[in-house]
C-alpha cells in the first residue's frame, strides 16, 4: 500500500521521513536518486518537505491520491540541484516536478502533466516565491 502525501507531510511534522511505501526512511530520506554526499540527504529532504508543503498549500493537489519523492540531479553543464516530484498513487505517474532552483537555468521551475512536460509551466522569481 502506498502512503499518501498527506501522511508523508504529517509524519514530517513529527520528524519522520516516510517513503512512498509508508516505511520510515532513515537512509535515503525519500530521495530516489542522488549525486551528492549521503550525509547531506537529511538536510536536503528537510528543505524539500518544507517546499512541498508550501507548494501544495498554493496549488490544487489531492493529498490523499498522491505521494512525493525527491531527486538530486546532475546536469551535464551546471551545478547539482534538487527537485521534488508529486506522483499519482494509482499509476505512479509523475504529475508535477518542482525545481526550486534549476542547475540548468538558475530559476525555479514547475513542470507537469498540464502540458505533458513539454517545457516548464512556470518559471522564475514569481514561482520561486510560492516555495518560500
Amino acid at each position: 500500500m502506498k502512503t499518501t502525501l498527506r501522511q508523508q507531510l504529517e509524519a514530517f511534522e513529527n520528524g519522520v521521513f516516510l517513503d512512498s511505501d509508508g516505511e520510515e526512511d532513515t537512509r535515503c530520506f525519500v530521495f530516489y536518486d542522488w549525486f551528492c554526499k549521503d550525509s547531506s540527504l537529511k538536510n536536503k529532504a528537510t528543505a524539500l518537505f518544507k517546499k512541498t508543503k508550501r507548494f501544495v498549500e498554493r496549488v490544487d493537489v489531492d493529498l490523499d491520491s498522491t505521494y512525493v519523492f525527491f531527486k538530486n540531479n546532475c546536469p551535464v553543464g551546471g551545478p547539482l540541484y534538487d527537485d521534488f516530484r508529486i506522483c499519482d498513487i494509482e499509476s505512479g505517474n509523475v504529475l508535477y516536478t518542482v525545481t526550486p532552483k534549476s542547475g540548468h537555468t538558475g530559476e525555479a521551475e514547475l513542470w507537469g502533466r498540464d502540458n505533458d512536460f513539454d517545457g516548464p509551466i512556470k518559471t522564475g522569481k514569481v514561482f520561486a516565491d510560492l516555495l518560500v
